[in-house]
């Protein structure tokens, strides 16, 4: 048990274990601790033994709480120690009276809003797969058999992957609880999660011609061009619905994205193809969105159904919209564009080539996006080898 003086720089000077907590106890006040995660993170605790029953209480996360304030509440609870009390009986009773529909809508609005952009995804998945077997359990009945049970349901009916996704929802409620000082155990722990396999489904040549054609077939001219846009910038889906006309340069025929999902910005550059997509939407009225909608968000939110009818009409089935960031980087590589220009262009996240991201400037990305698009539009029979459009009937 390593002892030693709470100070902020004996604290922030602590090593991070590689697997598991690793626990420091202060060497002022009895029993308080401070654990360590893989992540960083940083808690304070109170280890006693009470009865002869050890008892670890937690106090807050570190640095919302400061070491002051930590060994104050450590000695009002050692005090209740002395006077004959146990506080981690009186916690547990507290807890175990909480629903856990109670303890989401304390997660989504005291942690989630604040530090997830993807919050409301979180909520959906909440109503959808947990809020009829565990948004009125108290906590003290929701344990590792019920949430397996669950997990295991979901997959059961052919969702593995989002059954997955499921069981690290009600993980990350839990890990945040802990450090809330709301609960003291995760419930999830020892599930085994479902075996993944990275997707690789894009649009295959053969597949292309069927594509444009229902694409272009389709009534919904928001749809039609959201789809369009999606395949020909390769941006994510909620970046392409939220697409504001004050991030679109026409001239340097650029998007710039403020925020995506790996909370840095973007450059996405625009093909011709985009580019005109884009001209024929402008509108007549000042309107802030690209694909304006009638929901809260004031953008187009649900594009399933337009989705749906699409594949319909083209006879291709398992393609999610996801796919088509996929084809775009896909088809990139069939024009031997590096791994480095893929991910410039699609913005992945990857420390290992993060630096040569970093000194990449548009040019050849430019240059990768638009050979690809030129190949997919003549696979399409959009456009003839030379580079010639062709019109509907066929001939250049």
């Amino acid at each position: 048990m390593a002892k030693l003086n709470f100070t902020k720089a004996a604290i922030d000077g602590l090593p991070i274990p590689e697997k598991g907590w690793a626990y420091h106890y202060d060497l002022k006040v009895q029993g308080l601790g401070i654990g360590i995660g893989k992540t960083g993170k940083k808690t304070f605790i109170l280890y006693r033994k009470i009865n002869g029953t050890p008892e670890r209480l937690t106090l807050g996360r570190y640095p919302d709480l400061t070491i002051e304030q930590a060994r104050g509440k450590a000695s009002e609870i050692n005090a209740a120690i002395a006077n004959g009390s146990n506080p981690a009986d009186a916690k547990r009773g507290r807890v175990a009276e909480l629903t856990f529909g109670e303890l989401f809508s304390q997660y989504i609005e005291r942690h989630a809003k604040q530090h997830k952009r993807t919050w409301a995804e979180d909520k959906q998945r909440f109503e959808q797969y947990l809020q009829r077997p565990l948004a009125k359990k108290k906590l003290g009945l929701v344990d590792r058999q019920l949430v397996a049970s669950i997990h295991s349901e979901i997959t059961f009916v052919g969702h593995p992957v989002v059954a997955n996704r499921v069981l690290a929802l009600v993980s990350s409620v839990y890990g945040w609880a802990i450090s809330a000082g709301l609960v003291e155990v995760n419930p999830i722990t020892g599930i085994k999660r479902n075996r993944e396999k990275s997707r690789d489904r894009f649009l295959q040549s053969d597949e292309l011609p069927r594509f444009f054609k229902a694409v272009a077939e389709e009534e919904n001219a928001t749809m039609r061009d959201y789809f369009l846009l999606s395949l020909l910038t390769g941006a994510r889906r909620a970046n392409v619905l939220a697409m504001r006309w004050s991030e679109v340069n026409f001239d340097r025929a650029e998007w710039r994205i403020k925020e995506t999902k790996n909370g840095t910005p973007q450059t996405v550059t625009l093909s011709p193809e985009a580019i005109e997509i884009l001209r024929n939407r402008l509108p007549s009225e000042a309107t802030s969105y690209v694909f304006p909608g009638s929901g809260k968000s004031g953008h187009l939110a649900e594009p399933k159904k337009g989705w749906q009818r699409i594949l319909a009409r083209a006879g291709i089935s398992d393609l999610r919209i996801h796919d088509l960031r996929r084809t775009l980087g896909s088809w990139q590589a069939k024009q031997g564009a590096s791994l480095a220009i893929i991910g410039k262009s699609l913005n992945h996240k990857n420390q290992n080539t993060t630096a040569i991201y970093a000194r990449l400037d548009l040019d050849p990305v430019r240059n990768s996006v638009n050979t690809a698009t030129s190949a997919m539009m003549v696979a399409a029979g959009l456009k003839s080898e030379a580079g010639t459009a062709k019109n509907n009937s066929g001939e250049t």
